[in-house]
C-alpha cells in the first residue's frame, strides 16, 4: 500500500488535473470570444471616424454651435472620471490598471482642492472604489464582455446630463484600448467638455470644401449641434469595444499561463511522488533484508530449517496399522 506522502501527492495532482481542464476550457472559451469582439470593434470604427470627420468638417467650414457640451469652465471644481473595467476577474492585470490609473487621477484633483464624481463601469470597479470608500455615483454592470450601443447611449446620456445641468465641470474617461492581440494599453483622455469648433477646424483636419460641397437641412449649425451627441455616444461605445476585446485578450493569456504553470506543477509533484514511492519501496526492502539477517544472528532459522526436516520425516513415516484379532469371528 502507498504511503501517507504518496497518497498526499496523488490527490494533489488529481487536484492540479482538475483545475488544469479548468482553465484550459476557459482559454479556448476566450480564444473564440476575442475574434467576435475584434469583430465588432473594427465594424464600429468606421462609424467613430465618419462622424468625426463630419463634425471636424462642418467646423472647417464655419459652423458653430453654443451646444452646453462645449462649455468651458471658467474653474474646474469637480472632475467626473468614467472608469471602465469588468464584471469578472481572472483577466490578468486588466481589472487592476485602468482602477488604479483612475484613482491617481482621482487622487491628483483631489490634492488640487477639486470634488470628484466616479462613473463605475464593471462590477470590480464600483466593488473597488466602494470598498475603500470612494463615493460611487454611478454604477453599470452585467455587460462589459459584450456590449451595446444603446449601454453607450445611456452612460452617455447620464455624463452629458450631470455636465450640462453643471454638477461636475470636466470628465475623464480610462479605459483599455486594444491596439493587438498581444498589447493593450491604459488610456486616460479628457471626454468632455468637447473641443471648441474653431480647434476642431484647425487641429482636427477638417476640409471646409467638403462641407461647402453638401446641402444641410435645417442648416449646418443645427447639423453640427444634433450630431455632438451621437459623437461622445460613438466615443464611448468604441472605448466599451476596446476594453471587451481587451479583457477577453488578457484572459485568454491569463489562462493559458495558468494551463503552463499547472502542467509543470504536474510534472514536479509526479517526480516527488515517483521518489515518495521508490523510497517507499526501498525502506520496505531494508525490513526485509533486516529481519532476515536478525534471524540468521539469532539462530532461529536453522531451528525453522530443522523443524522443517522434522516435518517432512514425519511425514514420510509409515501409517501405522491395526492388527486383526484371529478369534473374531465377526
Amino acid at each position: 500500500m502507498p504511503g501517507g506522502k504518496e497518497r498526499e501527492l496523488r490527490r494533489r495532482i488529481s487536484s492540479v488535473q482538475s483545475t488544469k481542464k479548468i482553465t484550459r476550457a476557459m482559454e479556448l472559451i476566450a480564444a473564440t470570444r476575442v475574434v467576435k469582439a475584434m469583430q465588432r470593434a473594427d465594424a464600429a470604427r468606421p462609424y467613430s471616424r465618419q462622424i468625426t470627420s463630419v463634425i471636424e468638417n462642418l467646423a472647417a467650414g464655419g459652423a458653430e454651435t453654443n451646444h452646453p457640451l462645449l462649455r468651458q469652465a471658467e474653474e474646474v471644481k469637480k472632475v467626473g472620471f468614467i472608469v471602465m473595467a469588468g464584471d469578472r476577474g481572472l483577466a490578468g492585470a486588466y481589472n487592476t490598471n485602468p482602477i488604479r490609473a483612475a484613482e491617481r487621477q482621482l487622487q491628483s484633483h483631489r490634492a488640487e482642492g477639486k470634488d470628484y464624481a466616479l462613473f463605475c463601469v464593471g462590477k470590480k470597479a464600483a466593488a473597488y472604489f466602494t470598498f475603500r470608500n470612494y463615493r460611487v455615483d454611478y454604477d453599470y454592470q452585467g455587460f462589459t464582455d459584450n456590449p451595446s450601443y444603446e449601454n453607450a447611449r445611456r452612460i452617455a446620456d447620464d455624463v452629458a446630463a450631470a455636465f450640462i445641468s453643471g454638477e461636475i465641470d470636466e470628465v475623464e474617461l480610462i479605459y483599455t484600448e486594444f491596439i493587438s492581440m498581444g498589447t493593450q494599453r491604459v488610456s486616460v483622455r479628457r471626454f468632455l467638455p468637447l473641443e471648441d469648433t474653431a480647434v476642431m477646424a484647425e487641429s482636427g483636419g477638417g476640409n471646409a470644401e467638403a462641407a461647402a460641397s453638401f446641402e444641410f437641412e435645417p442648416s449646418p449649425d443645427s447639423v453640427l449641434e444634433a450630431l455632438l451627441p451621437r459623437y461622445i455616444e460613438a466615443r464611448l461605445f468604441g472605448a466599451l469595444l476596446d476594453c471587451a476585446a481587451s479583457e477577453h485578450a488578457n484572459r485568454q493569456r491569463a489562462m493559458k499561463s495558468a494551463t503552463d504553470n499547472a502542467e509543470e506543477l504536474i510534472t514536479k509533484l509526479s517526480r516527488q511522488m515517483n521518489a515518495a514511492r521508490q523510497a517507499a519501496i526501498t525502506t520496505e526492502i531494508m525490513e526485509i533484508v533486516g529481519g532476515a539477517e536478525a534471524l540468521d544472528e539469532s539462530g532461529d532459522g536453522a531451528q525453522a530449517i530443522d523443524l522443517e526436516g522434522m516435518f517432512a520425516q514425519i511425514g514420510a513415516a509409515p501409517e501405522p496399522t491395526i492388527a486383526s484379532d484371529p478369534t473374531n469371528e465377526g
